[in-house]
């Protein structure tokens, strides 16, 4: 279950969007580049100039970045590792967004979902565009955070690229 902020909520917000994706490895796999922010370009063409103030978000933890082409600055705000990870987001005109990362384990594996609702001006205004590209762009999020994982720990990895 999503503990959404009642100004976010999907009932309330602009678009909500959803993505999700079965994958073989354990969520203890994949947290570890979910909660690398600076390392997401290496897995995630819609993410640039990553700046966080340490190595591996935590609670809390304020930081900024462009994701596809806007700048945003983000609040960590929800954390439990290898299970859920959520942050706010604000960005261009008041656009506020908040997106959640829910990793459950299946079996061996591991059951990725991730979600995002926004609200403001640019969100209502392009509701349908964004809906589709965002839509696109988490699914393509999903199979790089597995991706990469496959390959090893971001501790033990150079760069990489997809």
């Amino acid at each position: 279950m999503i503990l959404w902020p009642p100004d976010l909520d999907p009932a309330v917000a602009s678009f909500h969007v959803r993505n999700e994706l079965q994958t073989e490895l354990a969520p203890e796999r994949i947290w570890p580049w979910l909660v690398r922010a600076e390392r997401w370009p290496e897995l995630y063409a819609g993410a640039s100039h990553v700046r966080t103030p340490s190595a591996t978000l935590a609670m809390g933890t304020r930081f900024t970045w462009r994701t596809l082409g806007v700048s945003v600055t983000t609040v960590v705000e929800e954390l439990v590792p290898n299970e859920r990870l959520a942050w706010r987001g604000t960005g261009i005109l008041g656009t506020r967004a908040y997106h959640v990362w829910v990793l459950e384990r299946r079996g061996t594996g591991a059951y990725l979902v991730t979600e995002e609702t926004q609200r403001g001006f640019i969100p209502s205004l392009f509701r349908a565009r964004l809906k589709r590209t965002l839509l696109d762009q988490h699914q393509r999020w999903l199979e790089g955070l597995v991706w990469a994982a496959a390959l090893g720990s971001p501790d033990a990895l150079p760069a990489i690229s997809r």
